[in-house]
């Protein structure tokens, strides 16, 4: 007798991008959360000179530490929910593209208040990321331009539009630059992750509809 054939291999699971989005959104969110905890009953506050001092070289490394530090946890609490929720739908796009998207926002939202923001000021808190991600989306829609990334941009801006004026200097004790370079820096990570570019000379189809005079 011939034994049965063996079963084939099941395919490995693919983990939902709705749940990849969601624990990403909670691990940045829980991070924030933990440092503040930290800074408070541990350090005393002490963590918040680790703010961007801009054009102070001592504080250039401060890029990559002012967004995930606040003064008080009311300050926290306020960033919390537009964090989580533009945070997740940024994930959505994919682990890899949510990471470098942040990376950029962090990058190169911090230099631009450390070269140009108002001096003898400290700025720090999430609310770069907040503005970065609102803008990411933005760019995303404009730049896809497909149906799904563009009833996402809508969404993202009528939750979160009305946060925009934050980024006029209306108010001294807030740091109007960070929301305003953190938008740039999440255009900026829209553009380079999801402009498409044109094809070269050489792959262009002689059937394109471009070719034809």
């Amino acid at each position: 007798m011939r034994s049965p054939p063996p079963f084939p291999p099941r395919p490995p699971r693919r983990r939902s991008p709705v749940g990849l989005a969601a624990l990403l959104a909670l691990l940045l969110v829980g991070g924030e959360w933990v440092q503040e905890l930290t800074d408070q009953f541990a350090f005393g506050g002490a963590l918040d000179q680790y703010g961007i001092m801009p054009r102070d070289p001592g504080s250039l490394s401060h890029v990559l530490t002012a967004p995930f530090l606040h003064v008080g946890f009311g300050h926290l609490i306020a960033n919390t929910v537009p964090l989580a929720v533009l945070a997740f739908m940024s994930a959505l796009r994919g682990v890899g593209r949510f990471l470098v998207a942040t990376l950029v926002i962090v990058v190169v939202g911090g230099l631009l208040v450390w070269l140009l923001g108002r001096g003898g000021s400290s700025h720090l808190g999430a609310s770069e990321l907040v503005f970065g991600y609102l803008a990411y989306l933005l760019g995303v829609g404009w730049w896809e331009r497909t149906p799904a990334a563009i009833a996402v941009a809508l969404l993202a801006l009528f939750l979160y539009g009305g946060a925009l004026w934050g980024v006029l200097p209306t108010n001294p004790i807030i740091s109007w630059e960070s929301h305003l370079f953190g938008f740039v820096a999440g255009l900026v990570a829209a553009a380079l992750l999801h402009r498409k570019r044109p094809p070269r000379a050489g792959q262009v189809s002689p059937y394109s509809p471009r070719s034809r005079f």
